[in-house]
């Protein structure tokens, strides 16, 4: 490029004599002393045929200064800045195409000459170019010279994992042995710990199971006889099982095991566990009903008196008749308040309640002083345990990382590594593009929202000659109906680390520009200007 520069004001002195319209790389084949040849071989025609206006070549060759031939070319000289080919059917059409205005020397349409003053800007533009390449270039040998520092450093860190991954790996296996037998012992003392909780607590409520077959057996037992008979048994009619709201006899003495009356040892054994569940004991008040129509709240307690002995009572004056009658409707009005009982009474004995609350009795007492010690030996070997194991996590999540980054193609000479922990962002009016190299690119709305997948890393992009010109991000997230959103990003000289532009050219697969000092070439040696030669 600096090369360039400092040419292009020698090609400018170079003048050689031919047809108008040829450039000087053609001018060997128009011969003034011989015919002309037509460039694609089709004709030979006398040269002063050349440039007549006429056209004689099928590629247009003879006519390179006229508008003859419509796929002529016409070679604008442009002194004092760049050649340029234009079309011969533009030559003469009273429009200035060439910066020389050669194109228009007989339309009649004077055409300033501009080459001079983009000659100009063309060689600030290529010197700001060229300043830019060797600044750039300069910072690339720099981030070479950090890479290869840090790839030594790294190399030298994972050797020292890898030996100390053997040792770290050793002392987990030695902790969790420790650890396992410091549990054997913890694990027989608390085992031990919760037997014999758990046969106090069966204990416990075997004997709660007695007092309230005992309590039940003496509240049956009306005569006190030592034994509850069939009769005894029928005063509660909660007992019933076929659900007519009465104890039958036959229900009763079913109920005792098909005996008319059982003594308190087989009550227990085998009458209790029948009853238990439904019975109510005596002593348990009996909550008043809910319904405010009745007036008289205390009625449903007056009547909680065994039912079989009421009638007799009440009615002991009254002839034969109607003490029947009245039997018959205190039975019903008793069933119907034993029936609304259920309901309103508080449910079926319950083992007594202690003043501690259910949870804090259900709770497991704490461990003696032994089986706690063993609890806490077991726990300090756990904790050293994991924390061993933790460290080797950790250390070999360090040693795939380093070696994944020492074995990373950064590039020739690793110029590209320092991008491999960095992001970079460009805000436009819709999105914030970030592109994280070797990783990630996105995209998030400017205003708020969740980020879009643009592409995970897939490989180097670039031609066979340049491979490291561009990147290539792939199986981003999927487009409506569409392929997975994919990146190319191109890499462009620059002193600094920006991307400069993001693009869609087609649906789904997006062009980002990543400007950076790792991609500028070695510029050309400055060649001193002669101004005493003329060469290209």
């Amino acid at each position: 490029m600096l090369l360039l520069v400092v040419l292009l004001p020698l090609c400018w002195a170079v003048e050689v004599k031919r047809p108008r319209g040829v450039s000087l790389t053609n001018h060997h084949f128009y011969d003034e002393s011989k015919p002309f040849t037509c460039l694609d071989g089709s004709a030979t025609i006398p040269f002063d045929q050349v440039n007549d206006d006429y056209c004689d070549c099928k590629d247009g060759s003879d006519e390179p200064g006229t508008a003859a031939c419509p796929n002529g070319s016409f070679h604008c000289t442009n002194t004092g800045y760049k050649p340029l080919y234009i079309s011969s059917r533009w030559v003469n059409d009273g429009v200035c195409d060439c910066c020389d205005g050669t194109d228009e020397y007989n339309s009649g349409i004077v055409c300033e000459n501009t080459c001079k003053e983009k000659g100009r800007k063309e060689r600030e533009t290529l010197q700001q170019m060229a300043e830019v390449t060797r600044e750039g270039f300069r910072l690339k040998k720099i981030l070479i010279e950090d890479w290869k520092k840090a790839r030594e450093e790294k190399q030298a860190k994972l050797a020292e994992l890898q030996a100390g991954k053997k040792s770290l790996e050793d002392q987990v296996e030695m902790l969790r042995t420790v650890k396992e037998e410091a549990e054997k012992p913890e694990e027989e003392a608390k085992e031990q710990h919760q037997k014999r909780w758990e046969e106090r607590q069966a204990a416990s409520k075997a004997q709660r199971e007695q007092e309230l077959a005992a309590n039940a057996f003496q509240e049956l037992d009306d005569d006190m006889d030592g034994a509850v008979s069939v009769t005894e048994l029928q005063t509660h009619p909660e007992l019933d099982t076929d659900g007519d709201g009465a104890l039958s006899e036959g229900e009763a003495q079913a109920l005792l095991g098909g005996d008319v009356q059982t003594d308190a040892p087989a009550f227990y054994d085998r009458v209790w566990a029948a009853i238990r569940d439904k019975y109510r004991s005596e002593a348990l008040p009996t909550s008043p009903p809910p319904a405010p129509s009745e007036p008289d709240l205390t009625e449903p307690r007056e009547e909680q008196s065994p039912a079989p002995l009421r009638p007799v009572d009440e009615e002991e004056e009254q002839e034969e008749e109607e003490e029947e009658m009245e039997e018959e409707e205190e039975e019903e009005e008793d069933s119907q308040v034993q029936g609304e009982q259920p309901k309103e009474a508080p449910p079926p004995l319950a083992p007594p309640q202690p003043a501690a609350s259910p949870t804090e009795e259900d709770k497991m007492p704490p461990y003696d002083e032994q089986t706690q010690a063993f609890i806490d030996a077991a726990q300090e070997a756990r904790n050293k345990f994991e924390e061993a194991e933790r460290s080797l996590r950790d250390m070999e999540e360090s040693i795939r990382n380093l070696e994944q980054e020492i074995s990373f193609d950064f590039g020739p000479n690793g110029e590209f590594a320092y991008l491999y922990s960095q992001c970079y962002e460009l805000t436009t009016n819709e999105y914030v593009y970030r592109l994280c190299p070797f990783k990630l690119v996105s995209q998030k709305p400017k205003l708020g929202g969740s980020p879009t997948s643009l592409g995970t890393w897939g490989s180097w992009a670039g031609p066979d000659h340049d491979k490291f010109s561009a990147m290539k991000y792939e199986q981003g997230t999927g487009c409506w109906q569409g392929p997975n959103r994919s990146t190319t990003v191109r890499l462009l000289c620059g002193k600094e680390t920006v991307v400069t532009s993001t693009t869609e050219p087609s649906r789904c697969e997006y062009l980002m520009e990543l400007m950076t000092p790792a991609a500028c070439p070695e510029p050309p040696p400055d060649t001193p200007a002669d101004g005493d030669h003329d060469e290209l």
